[in-house]
């Protein structure tokens, strides 16, 4: 474990703190509470949230999405926003000693995006969230709000799928420069748990029911007609993405850890 996380759980944590099973939160979800922030004011709130957002760059996504909520509160973190980061800490420090794995195969990259609706209790916006897997890891991964509210899940897919989109354009070109993965010429999967935003994604022109999505978001659909993405139906059950925007079962947990090739030293060896 790096030796700023590892301060930082020194700092924050009873040494014998036990960590949740979950790295994602399983209760109602925070909001803007500026009574208790008062209360809370030398707490090191932001110190650890730092140290979290260090492990979430590095090699722990399934930790994204409660990083994406917690960093949200650094000016009115309150009693329940503090015990919430904890449980953070908790968790990584419980599973220190998971790490990326990949395979030996042929090297695909493909990638997920998913979206949980108004999910933000403070002003109703959505999450995003995507992954992209190379060999059987994961090499990319984004957990964030957006930033216009939306009035249906599709819409809500159809930005996180935009996000996602651009990320694979990026990484495209960065791997073809590469010259070491052959399949890159061909388009970038991304798949998507949602039907409308598929479509959508594939439609030539706006109608009546997207006309009013911001316009930077249709840059989607050239993406897909000129052959850098290609967006393909997935159940929710195999959405990878799925991990970084919403609380999670402890069965579809495990599950998408495996999918992301995020497993303990126990377990591979």
């Amino acid at each position: 474990m790096n030796a700023t996380l590892s301060e930082s759980l020194h700092r924050t944590l009873d040494a014998h703190s036990r960590g949740p099973r979950l790295g994602t939160f399983q209760t109602q979800p925070l909001a803007v509470d500026l009574m208790t922030a008062i209360q809370c004011a030398n707490i090191p709130y932001t110190s650890a949230v730092g140290s979290i957002q260090y492990a979430v760059q590095c090699t722990r996504p399934d930790v994204a999405y409660a990083l994406s909520v917690t960093s949200r509160y650094q000016t009115c973190a309150g009693e329940a926003y503090w015990s919430a980061v904890k449980s953070i800490l908790k968790y990584l420090k419980r599973t220190k000693d998971m790490f990326l794995i990949y395979g030996d195969g042929e090297l695909i990259l493909e990638g997920f995006s998913d979206a949980s609706f108004q999910s933000d209790d403070d002003d109703a916006k959505s999450q995003s969230s995507f992954v992209f897997n190379l060999n059987g890891g994961v090499v990319a991964w984004k957990s964030s709000k957006q930033d216009t509210t939306v009035n249906s899940t599709t819409e809500a897919e159809y930005i996180a799928a935009s996000e996602a989109a651009k990320e694979a354009v990026w990484m495209k070109n960065y791997i073809q420069e590469l010259v070491v993965v052959p399949s890159i010429a061909e388009p970038v999967v991304i798949f998507c748990d949602n039907n409308g935003a598929v479509a959508q994604a594939k439609e030539l022109r706006s109608h009546h029911r997207s006309k009013h999505i911001l316009r930077r978001y249709h840059l989607l659909r050239e993406m897909v007609s000129r052959g850098d993405c290609r967006m393909d139906r997935v159940s929710s059950a195999e959405n990878t993405a799925d991990l970084l925007n919403k609380p999670m079962s402890q069965v579809a947990h495990t599950q998408h850890l495996d999918n992301m090739g995020l497993r303990s030293m126990g377990d591979w060896l």
